[in-house]
């Protein structure tokens, strides 16, 4: 079953772009040349961000692969597929990468053996907390800056071949 998705690499050094299209290459068994533009929040990086469609898990798999760079700032997002849940990875260098499931709509989805540990284990003063490090708010938070600054960017879209 093939899953698709997006790829947002939001800032990226110049002379990774190579090694970021190779990592993508790898993953998704084809060609992957991104379209850089210039990223106007961090002068000198670059920024691009594609679709792409592969097996069910691909998104994990790029998320990994790109995690190789960790100067890297990106998302990946694998839509819902059926009997699977869609998934949204983020990096941030200050944070790490973070991982969430996602409804067919976008939301981020807490399952529910999650968030009964989460009340069963945690004092009540910090549930709010945990709840916001379990929604990604963070990683939020700090790549917003990064989205508005590729609005009206380009857009490479990667279909799996073979």
């Amino acid at each position: 079953m093939n899953a698709r998705g997006v790829v947002f690499v939001h800032s990226s050094p110049t002379a990774v772009c190579p090694h970021v299209e190779w990592a993508m290459s790898g993953v998704l068994g084809t060609k992957v040349s991104l379209q850089w533009s210039p990223q106007g929040v961090v002068p000198g990086q670059m920024r691009a961000e594609c679709t792409w469609t592969g097996p069910v898990g691909s998104g994990g798999a790029l998320a990994g692969a790109l995690r190789a760079w960790p100067m890297l700032r990106f998302e990946v997002t694998e839509e819902a597929t059926p009997g699977v849940d869609g998934e949204r990875y983020c990096h941030v260098p200050t944070l790490g990468l973070w991982h969430g499931r996602m409804s067919a709509n976008g939301d981020t989805v807490i399952p529910e053996d999650q968030l009964r540990s989460l009340l069963a284990e945690t004092p009540a003063g910090q549930v709010p907390g945990r709840i916001h490090d379990l929604l990604g708010t963070a990683w939020d938070d700090a790549l917003e800056p990064y989205r508005s600054a590729g609005d009206g960017a380009p857009v490479t879209w990667l279909h799996q071949v073979g």
